[in-house]
C-alpha cells in the first residue's frame, strides 16, 4: 500500500461531526483523511438547524462563532412551549445564553475552510465497503482503493458502513412516521419564535432563520406517508393549521422534505480501533434540535484523546469516550423524546394541561435551571474518579485570565491550559506545545488542568508533580 493510501486517523463522513474531528486532528499534527460517500458540492438543504450554547463555546475554542455569525442566523433567547410555557436559554451561565437558528450548511462550511486550511485531506466519491483490523491497522475499503491507518471513526450517519462493516448493531425503533419539513416565507408570521405547539393529532415546530426564511416540521396523525413520497405545502400548512389554528400565509418554501423519527443509540461506541461518533452512535427526535450539537460535542470529546494517543499518551484514554459520551446520548434520547411524545398525544385532557403543567414546571428555578442545561448542554458533566476532585469532570467556564485573554482563548490549537498552577512551561513539561499555562485573574481558586474540550480533567491545590502525571498520561508528548 502507497503512502498516499495510508494516515493516522480515517474519518468516514464530511458532515458537521466528521468535519469538526478532522480539523482537530490536522491541527494536532496528525495526518487524517476524510472519506465521504458524497460528491464535493456542498449542499444547501439542512435538517438540522439550531446551534446551541455549549456547541457555540466548542466553537469558540476553535476560534469559529465570529465565522459562524457572519454567515447569518438568529440568536433567540427563550422557547415558547405549547402556548403557555417559556424555556429561558438566556438565562444561562455563558457567553452565548441562547439558542443560534442557523442552517447546518453553515456550520459545515465553517468547519470546512478550518479543515482544509488545518491540512485535511478530503476524498469524494468515496463509499466504504468494508473495515478490517489486523495487527494494530485499520484498513477502509472503498469503491476506489483501500486506506489504512491506526484509527478510523465513522462519522457517516444512521445508516453508517463503518458501523455494519465492524458489526455495532443499532437497536431502537422509530418514533414517529412522516414527519415533514420546509423552509418557508411567512406572509403574516409568528410573533415568537421558536414555537413549539401539538393539538387535535397534530404538532408544529416553528423557527425564524432570521433571512426571511422559517423552518417549519410539521406532523399529522391523519396523513402519514412513505419517506420518499414528495412533500405538498399544502400538507404542512394543514398540519400547522391543525396544532396552531392558521399557517400564517406559508408560501414560497425554500425546500421540502419528508423523515421518520427513529431513536436509536449503539450499545458500544468503539470496536477495537474504530469509533463512532454523531449520527453513526445514535440518533432521536428532533425535538429540542440537539442531534447536531451532540456529534459536534462527541468529536470535541474523541480528537484530543485520539491526538494524545498517538503523540504518546495512555491509550487507557480511549476508552473514556464511549464512558463519557454515551451517557449523554442516552439522556438526549430521553429528553428528546419526551418532548416528542407530549407534543404528539391526542389526549384531549393532556392537550389542555400540558403548557401548564410544563409552565408550571418551569417557573421552579432548578427545573428550569436543569431543562435549559440538558438542551443547551452547558449541565453536562462527566464522571469522575473515587478521591479526584469535586471540580473534575465539569465544564469549564469562560474565565477571565490575569494577561486580559479568556480562558476559551488559550484552549485554542487544541491545547491544556494549566491554571493558577506553580509548574512552569518548560522544555520538560509534559504534553510540549500542547499545554498552556496561564493564571486566573480570579486568585483564591484551586489549580486546575483544562481538558481541551473545555472540561475540566484535574484539580487541586498546586501540586507540579500531580499536575505533570496527568499531563503524560492525558496529554502524551511527541
Amino acid at each position: 500500500m502507497s503512502d498516499q493510501q495510508q494516515a493516522e486517523v480515517i474519518v468516514v463522513g464530511a458532515g458537521p461531526t466528521g468535519l469538526l474531528l478532522a480539523g482537530d486532528l490536522a491541527e494536532a499534527g496528525v495526518r487524517v483523511v476524510v472519506l465521504e460517500k458524497r460528491g464535493e458540492r456542498l449542499s444547501n438543504l439542512s435538517r438540522a438547524f439550531a446551534v446551541h450554547a455549549r456547541t457555540l463555546e466548542v466553537l469558540d475554542a476553535r476560534g469559529l462563532t465570529d465565522d459562524l455569525f457572519a454567515l447569518g442566523g438568529n440568536k433567540l433567547g427563550e422557547f415558547l412551549l405549547f402556548g403557555r410555557a417559556t424555556l429561558h436559554l438566556d438565562r444561562l451561565d455563558s457567553r452565548f445564553p441562547f439558542v443560534l437558528m442557523t442552517p447546518q450548511y453553515h456550520v459545515e462550511r465553517v468547519l470546512r475552510r478550518r479543515a482544509v486550511d488545518a491540512g485535511v485531506e478530503f476524498h469524494y466519491d468515496h463509499r466504504v465497503t468494508g473495515v478490517d483490523q489486523r495487527d494494530g491497522r485499520v484498513t477502509v475499503h472503498t469503491e476506489h482503493g483501500d486506506w489504512t491507518a491506526t484509527y478510523a471513526v465513522g462519522t457517516d450517519g444512521v445508516h453508517s458502513a463503518v458501523r455494519d462493516a465492524v458489526g455495532i448493531p443499532f437497536p431502537g425503533e422509530a418514533v414517529l412516521q412522516s414527519l415533514m419539513l420546509a423552509d418557508v416565507r411567512f406572509t403574516d408570521p409568528p410573533d415568537r419564535s421558536p414555537v413549539i405547539a401539538g393539538a387535535d393529532g397534530a404538532f408544529t415546530f416553528i423557527a425564524d432563520f432570521g433571512d426571511g426564511y422559517w423552518r417549519v416540521i410539521g406532523w399529522n396523525s391523519d396523513d402519514q406517508q412513505p419517506d420518499d413520497a414528495p412533500v405538498d405545502l399544502d400538507e404542512i400548512r394543514t398540519a400547522v393549521r391543525r396544532s396552531l389554528g392558521t399557517d400564517f400565509g406559508m408560501r414560497d418554501e425554500r425546500w421540502a422534505s419528508r423523515f421518520h423519527s427513529d431513536e436509536r443509540q449503539a450499545p458500544t461506541y468503539r470496536e477495537g480501533g474504530v469509533f463512532l461518533a454523531g449520527d453513526a452512535a445514535h440518533c432521536h427526535s428532533p425535538a429540542g434540535g440537539q442531534g447536531m450539537n451532540t456529534g459536534l460535542q462527541d468529536a470535541a470529546n474523541l480528537s484530543w484523546k485520539l491526538a494524545a494517543v498517538l503523540r504518546g499518551g495512555d491509550p487507557a484514554l480511549l476508552d473514556t469516550y464511549e464512558g463519557e459520551r454515551h451517557p449523554v446520548g442516552k439522556a438526549v434520547l430521553r429528553s428528546s423524546g419526551a418532548l416528542i411524545r407530549v407534543a404528539a398525544n391526542r389526549s384531549k385532557i393532556a392537550q389542555r394541561i400540558r403548557g401548564t403543567v410544563l409552565g408550571t414546571a418551569l417557573g421552579i428555578k432548578p427545573v428550569m435551571q436543569r431543562m435549559t442545561g440538558m438542551i443547551s448542554g452547558i449541565g453536562i458533566r462527566y464522571p469522575h474518579a473515587h478521591g479526584d476532585h469535586h471540580l473534575v469532570g465539569r465544564r469549564a467556564e469562560d474565565i477571565g485570565l490575569a494577561d486580559g485573554s479568556r480562558l476559551y482563548e488559550a484552549l485554542r490549537g487544541g491545547r491544556f491550559v494549566v491554571l493558577d498552577s506553580a509548574l512552569k512551561p518548560g522544555a520538560d513539561a509534559a504534553g510540549g506545545a500542547f499545554v498552556a499555562h496561564a493564571a486566573s485573574a480570579a486568585p483564591g481558586s484551586p489549580a486546575r488542568v483544562i481538558r481541551p474540550d473545555g472540561y475540566i480533567g484535574w484539580a487541586g491545590e498546586d501540586d507540579p508533580a500531580a499536575i505533570r502525571a496527568y499531563l503524560e498520561t492525558n496529554a502524551g508528548a511527541r
